[in-house]
């Protein structure tokens, strides 16, 4: 059971911070008076799972995006670390720079060499600052892009974590081609010989998601969200005002649920109870089974199959009605 006081707690979280500090209370009780607590602790401390529990089972859309920004939820870096052995991060996009929001490099999966590509967002202010809150420039697309073809070159596959609130939208980036590098990067991808994965492991919002989004598999995380644009955003355009982002993300429909209904994702990763911040390593190892699973089924099919079926899943996204020439003259 993990200290309370190292924890941060959201708003729909309160019931469980309590159960910690009464907790925290008989622990310092018993430790002065050398009274033993065990039972009322252990008591405490199942009540905690249960109300994780309860709480998970009734989450609204808007808890769910809160989940997968909460600030002690896994990154990146946190998977790659509990996942993979031997990373070797690789640098810059041989252009302009070294973009700190996107990382990636090769590394050991149960002795197979992957390319692993994620966006980062920072473990601190500072982390946050230097990685830009995970919103990636065009050289950061760019980067991915290299890798992607450095993976490709060696015939080695391919996995991508996505956790971003969107591209970088600067002036800046917008001079030095942020919808160009997407858009490249969505075009180059469907084109891959090597099996490509992508999982939703936070956050996937617009075109900074896409820019890494488009694989043979899309994996989402239970409590995540995937969509054109944020539910602040949304809210913002449509009522001129932040307050409606409750309302814009039910009506986005934009939880991991919603996105594998609509055929949009293709499976749903479970989290631990309460979600992925609980447990580090529950999460990855959870993570780990569906990305063998799924590499495992991929490699099985021959490359030119495997782009022909990637070009069709993705081109039967979406909802449309064709009409008939007198349909359409009638209207």
């Amino acid at each position: 059971m993990p200290h309370y006081p190292n924890r941060q707690f959201l708003d729909f979280e309160q019931p469980i911070k309590t159960l910690y500090e009464e907790i925290e209370k008989l622990k310092q009780t018993a430790e002065k008076s050398k009274i033993d607590m065990s039972d009322s602790i252990n008591k405490l401390e199942n009540a905690v799972i249960e109300k994780r529990r309860e709480i998970t089972e009734h989450l609204t859309p808007w808890q769910r995006v809160q989940l997968s920004r909460h600030p002690d939820r896994p990154y990146t870096h946190k998977y790659i670390e509990k996942i993979f052995n031997h990373f070797i991060e690789l640098h810059g996009d041989r252009n302009v720079r070294d973009d700190k929001a996107m990382v990636g490099g090769f590394a050991d999966l149960d002795g197979e060499t992957v390319m692993i590509i994620g966006q980062q967002k920072g473990i601190n202010t500072k982390m946050r600052q230097q990685r830009n809150f995970g919103m990636a420039n065009p050289e950061g697309y760019r980067k991915a892009l290299r890798l992607m073809r450095l993976a490709e070159k060696f015939n080695k596959p391919i996995i991508t974590l996505v956790d971003t609130p969107g591209a970088y939208p600067g002036l800046e980036a917008e001079e030095r081609g942020q919808g160009e590098a997407i858009a490249r990067n969505i075009y180059e991808m469907i084109r891959l010989k090597v099996p490509v994965i992508v999982v939703i492991i936070g956050e996937g919002a617009s075109g900074g998601a896409l820019g890494i989004g488009v694989g043979d598999r899309v994996l989402m995380m239970e409590n995540t969200w995937y969509t054109v644009i944020s539910p602040e955003s949304c809210s913002s355009i449509l009522w001129r005002s932040w307050d409606k982002k409750e309302i814009a993300a039910e009506q986005l429909r934009l939880t991991s649920i919603d996105m594998k209904g609509f055929g949009l994702v293709d499976e749903i990763v479970p989290e631990p109870i309460g979600g992925a911040h609980w447990d580090y390593t529950e999460a990855a190892d959870t993570l780990k089974k569906y990305i063998k699973k799924n590499l495992a089924e991929l490699k099985a099919i021959d490359p030119v199959k495997r782009i022909d079926q990637r070009i069709e899943k993705f081109g039967k996204m979406g909802f449309w009605e064709e009409l008939t020439a007198e349909q359409a003259a009638s209207r």
